[in-house]
């Protein structure tokens, strides 16, 4: 069994700074890459930061610049530093990773998701 566990979600107020946990645990093999995804009411879940195990990162366009995805190999975390917060940045993040168990093949983890409300 693997479980990704998000932390770090919350309120804050427009033009600030929140940062964004997960971490991978279980009959882990390997990860070849942890990434968030965000989901608003109505919207469809979309990208917003990706980074393999090498270190290289593809972010959204929309938070180029004001997001940073960083991750700790040894400990199967993957982190977001989101600053500069707008309200259209409100949602719910999901952390994800390409996880190979020691029982199989490589497969997509998914965690339970943590929600970001940016309001004054």
């Amino acid at each position: 069994q693997v479980q990704l566990v998000e932390s770090g979600g919350g309120l804050v107020q427009p033009g600030g700074s929140l940062r964004l946990s997960c971490a991978a645990s279980g009959s882990i093999l390997s990860i070849n890459a942890m990434g968030w995804y965000r989901q608003a009411p109505g919207k469809q879940r979309e990208l917003v930061a990706t980074m393999d195990w090498g270190g290289r990162a593809v972010y959204a366009e929309a938070v180029k610049g004001r997001f940073t995805i960083s991750r700790e190999n040894a400990k199967n975390s993957v982190y977001l530093q989101m600053s500069s917060l707008i309200p259209e940045d409100t949602a719910v993040y999901y952390c994800n990773a390409a996880i190979l168990p020691t029982s199989g093949t490589t497969y997509v983890e998914w965690g339970q998701g943590t929600p970001v409300t940016v309001s004054s």
